[in-house]
């Protein structure tokens, strides 16, 4: 056999190169366009961004780093050998928002319908496991038509590895779920052990048995919107967390959340440059409580008057309004706050406060990122359906919450704090850190004509009046509470801020741990 000379070989070294980098290319540009220009301008149509566009919104400029780019599926069955598109639906990678580290995966719509191959799953995974070995967050961009049923159980079993992922990774590092198109069946499951979902209006939704099942089955006719459409499930179910106009709205809310974040439990939360004073004072707020007790007032104002530069990012504004959950920051540092709307309901506890409340607290606890309770409470809501949709659990949730959380915990209550609904509002009694009142706060069993009906039950309605007076004398202020301890301090309300501020920053070093356990036993 003849072999070329050396000479020859070192000769054709670079056509050997530029053929290869020409390969590279080809195959670059082939994984790219995903399914092809027409379904590329078919998901224009939409009013949807493809995959790529998605990640170039959400990422800092060229920082995305893509991984798995030619992976290709092994289906032989249906005629799949000849369909094949490198990167098999969904595109993977790291990057970086606002310079700081995140993993992402943006299933792609253009190729097989975004639906979950055994590959595609794969590729998932493998970002996921890297996130959580290095500590970094992840945040997926939901857009498939489901398993792929060409593959059958092996798509199936491609998703229960996700799911055991999302698992393994809650409560590790934030998972970040933004559904931007169809997510149904068993594709919602990973969604839905994530910490947060944003949605698209009109043109994501989430079921778990789309409108044509429902229709067969129960006879119910419904449109995919109304099952499961964005509005339905920040209103209705409390599934996710918001509801976004459009895909630019959505990616761009993502990148300004992504920054109350800190990556991983082991990490702070970043820190934000502000030149809004610790100490600043608000008057204003001296006089927000209103002379009725009946009267309500917005418990917004309060938290934004008191937060750097009045910015609070709201979760779940939609759903159980009579709570506010939401991040913000005291002197650059991302703080989560929880607090009654004395606007909605009277500020009363229900099941859907306690439920959105308490998964609320517990992600603060499990990323440290330190708690601020503002309290208006009358109590639990009564009745029938609350009892019999099972008000004790569910409520038990937002005490059981409060109660494990090991992170620094500041309270202020402002007007009513009544009945047990006083205790699970990150009372002093389930490890306060610095309990404050304002002078108007009321601390007690019940209202005061309530507590009268009961104690002098048969008195004349001027007795009832003479005895309501005497109780709101002893009870309706803080200090009975504070003579016994269960408030450090009675507070001027224009200097809230200063007073979180400061306990803030003593705060810093606590040290608190919870009695060893394999996991708690939460009532779910």
């Amino acid at each position: 056999m003849r072999h070329r000379p050396r000479s020859q070989l070192l000769h054709l070294g670079p056509f050997f190169m530029s053929a290869n980098i020409a390969e590279m290319e080809k195959r670059r540009e082939a994984a790219r366009m995903g399914g092809g220009q027409r379904r590329i301008d078919a998901q224009h149509a939409k009013g949807k961004l493809t995959a790529r566009e998605r990640l170039d919104v959400l990422l800092d400029e060229d920082s995305f780093e893509e991984v798995d780019a030619y992976v290709e599926h092994n289906c032989v069955d249906f005629g799949m050998p000849e369909q094949t598109v490198p990167g098999d639906g969904v595109v993977c990678g790291s990057g970086t928002i606002n310079g700081r580290l995140v993993y992402v995966f943006a299933q792609d719509f253009t190729v097989f319908g975004g639906a979950v191959s055994e590959r595609h799953a794969m590729k998932i995974c493998k970002i996921m496991d890297t996130a959580m070995k290095v500590g970094a967050p992840v945040i997926g961009l939901n857009d498939s038509g489901g398993a792929r049923i060409q593959e059958g159980v092996a798509s199936l079993g491609g998703y229960a590895e996700i799911f055991q992922r999302n698992v393994l990774a809650s409560g590790v590092v934030p998972q970040l779920s933004l559904i931007m198109g169809p997510c149904a069946g068993g594709a919602v499951y990973s969604p839905a052990m994530t910490d947060f979902i944003f949605m698209v209006k009109d043109s994501s939704y989430m079921f778990v048995t789309g409108p044509d099942v429902v229709k067969t089955v129960t006879n119910e006719i419904v449109t995919q919107e109304e099952l499961g459409g964005a509005v339905t499930h920040t209103t209705k179910t409390s599934v996710a967390d918001l509801a976004c106009e459009n895909d630019i709205e959505a990616l761009m809310l993502a990148r300004d959340f992504f920054d109350y974040l800190p990556l991983s439990n082991k990490e702070a939360a970043p820190e934000r440059p502000t030149s809004d004073p610790y100490d600043r004072l608000e008057p204003s707020l001296d006089t927000i409580i209103p002379a009725s007790a009946n009267q309500p007032y917005d418990m917004h104002e309060v938290v934004r008057k008191v937060l750097d530069e009045g910015e609070f990012f709201e979760i779940q504004p939609k759903h159980a309004g009579n709570i506010l959950c939401g991040f913000g920051r005291i002197e650059g540092k991302t703080v989560g706050v929880v607090a009654n709307q004395p606007f909605v309901l009277a500020g009363v506890l229900d099941i859907n406060s306690s439920k959105k409340a308490a998964r609320f607290v517990r992600f603060c606890d499990a990323f440290s990122i330190p708690i601020i309770t503002f309290v208006d409470v009358p109590g639990f809501l009564p009745g029938t359906a609350q009892e019999h949709n099972g008000i004790i659990k569910h409520g038990a949730k937002l005490l059981f919450a409060y109660g494990e959380a090991t992170v620094p915990k500041i309270t202020v209550i402002t007007r009513k704090a009544y009945g047990g609904a006083y205790d699970v509002m990150a009372s002093k009694h389930l490890r306060g850190d610095l309990n404050y009142a304002w002078p108007t706060a009321e601390i007690a069993v019940m209202g005061a004509k309530g507590a009268v009906e009961i104690i002098f039950r048969g008195l004349s309605p001027e007795g009832i009046a003479e005895k309501t007076k005497e109780y709101e004398d002893r009870f309706a202020n803080p200090f009975v509470a504070a003579s016994k301890g269960f408030i450090d301090e009675v507070i001027h309300p224009h200097s809230t801020r200063r007073r979180i501020a400061l306990g803030l920053r003593k705060l810093r070093t606590k040290s608190l741990e919870n009695p060893w356990k394999k996991h708690d036993n939460i009532p779910l």
